[in-house]
């Protein structure tokens, strides 16, 4: 279906609510040139007076005017969750396409009541989160697809998002300097907020879900000094999805854990995991469950990857190539998101990061002020010869590297790296630390491995006792 304006050619959109999350969907609007704003309106006429300020924005007097609009054919829906479904519902009744931010509503028959309404108006109603369009969501159910695991079993998805109660959450800004709205976020609870990033893409992938089997629980009672209502939401959720296609996933929601955003998809014959869902190209691993591969692990069970010089077998653990639709353009990252990546997006050891340090340098060169030393910020390389294996020569550990690396043995031709590999693999299983030390500890040790071929026993993701 097209939703063009008629006076441009685009789309022309209104955006209501000009809150916190606002200026995270402006980050990334520079990347849909198909998109014409046609202006905002917030009931905080401040909010809406400042956006207009800061982006160049036409400001509506009111959710009537742009009903009149004809020019606007989709309208985002960013306000408070209480706020949506009657905003949306209104905005349907008039004749306007909707994008809500999440969750569509707090209630099923509401959300049915939406799309009913959606139906028979020949509207279209969608709702945060996309991430199941993403990049790394997209490969990973290309992989499941193709069977690269075989019959998938298991899901694990996690949402711990940080423990915010400690992390002074009133003191949070946006770019124009909305607060981020840390007393809905306790009174919603982090299973309506959340929930849906790990959702929209397991239905997706496998369908509807048979059975639910949940427990909540406040894990800490006093977060704010602030009055809320409810003041009991559940800050902690886990619950048992089972699908009708077979497939049982667990899903956990906090605020009180450290950030944890994994995704996992185990079938019968491998692994598929991400990092996070938030970041929508984080690399999609595979794992083909094999004899070595499963010894590796068992090597990591049995306390033993030290002497490898960091994730025993993850080599095993292969990057996926990235699937994308030819026909669309690769956002990158989350909206939610956008705003910090661009800030990490040249890295210090990179080339764009070397170029931001040369013009800076340059800068300060021109002004007569004095160029600072990058050896009194960056710590060196890890070598080989350092004292300590795995730290650098300050003793601070190596810069990371998120290529694979390989740990070389000292006098071992290439044939005779595989044997010890395939042997040492093989007897895993069956040995326990002595023989390991004996066999292998000393040729991981040496440092006199100069030209020498790799022994793939293998660390990855960190460049740690490389030579």
């Amino acid at each position: 279906m097209k939703m063009q304006g008629e006076s441009t050619g685009k789309t022309g959109v209104a955006i209501i609510g000009c809150g916190y999350v606002f200026d995270h969907y402006m980050t990334t609007a520079w990347a849909h040139p198909e998109i014409d704003v046609r202006g905002v309106y917030d009931i905080d006429l401040a909010r809406s007076a400042k956006v207009s300020d800061y982006y160049g924005f036409s400001v509506y007097p009111d959710l009537q005017a742009i009903l009149d609009d004809p020019t606007v054919t989709l309208v985002l829906n960013l306000t408070s969750i209480e706020a949506h479904f009657e905003l949306t519902r209104a905005l349907l009744e008039g004749g306007k396409h909707v994008y809500s931010e999440k969750p569509l509503t707090t209630d099923l028959e509401e959300a049915r009541t939406l799309f009913r309404i959606a139906e028979e108006r020949g509207l279209v109603l969608s709702s945060a989160p996309c991430n199941f369009l993403s990049d790394s969501v997209q490969t990973m159910w290309k992989a499941v697809r193709d069977g690269a695991i075989g019959k998938p079993l298991l899901i694990y998805a996690e949402f711990d998002d940080n423990p915010i109660y400690l992390m002074k959450p009133e003191t949070w800004r946006s770019r124009t300097g909305a607060p981020w709205p840390y007393i809905h976020e306790y009174e919603m609870g982090c299973t309506f907020e959340h929930v849906g990033y790990h959702l929209v893409w397991m239905l997706a992938m496998f369908g509807p879900v048979r059975s639910v089997t949940a427990f909540s629980k406040v894990v800490v009672p006093h977060k704010t000094d602030q009055p809320m209502h409810p003041a009991d939401t559940p800050d902690f959720s886990v619950a048992t999805l089972d699908f009708v296609s077979g497939v049982t996933a667990r899903v956990t929601c906090s605020i009180a854990a450290p950030a944890d955003h994994r995704m996992r998809v185990i079938g019968d014959e491998g692994e598929l995991s991400t990092d996070t869902y938030r970041h929508y190209q984080s690399p999609v691993f595979l794992e083909r469950f094999s004899q070595l591969s499963l010894n590796a692990r068992k090597a990591r069970s049995l306390r033993l990857q030290p002497l490898f010089g960091g994730r025993t077998g993850a080599a095993l653990r292969a990057p996926l190539e990235v699937v994308r639709d030819d026909a669309r353009q690769c956002r990158g990252q989350d909206l939610i998101l956008q705003e910090a990546g661009r800030r990490r997006q040249a890295p210090r050891g990179g080339r764009a990061g070397q170029d931001a340090r040369r013009r800076r340098d340059r800068a300060r060169a021109a002004d007569g002020r004095a160029v600072p030393d990058p050896a009194r910020f960056h710590p060196p390389r890890h070598r080989a010869d350092a004292g300590d294996p795995g730290r650098g020569d300050d003793g601070r550990r190596g810069r990371a590297n998120h290529q694979l690396h390989a740990v070389r043995a000292d006098g071992l031709d290439q044939g005779r790296s595989a044997q010890l590999s395939r042997q040492l693999f093989a007897r895993l299983p069956r040995q326990a630390d002595g023989w390991l030390h004996r066999a292998v500890a000393p040729a991981l040790r040496s440092r006199r491995c100069s030209g020498l071929p790799p022994l793939h026993l293998l660390t990855a993701g960190r460049r740690v006792r490389t030579c």
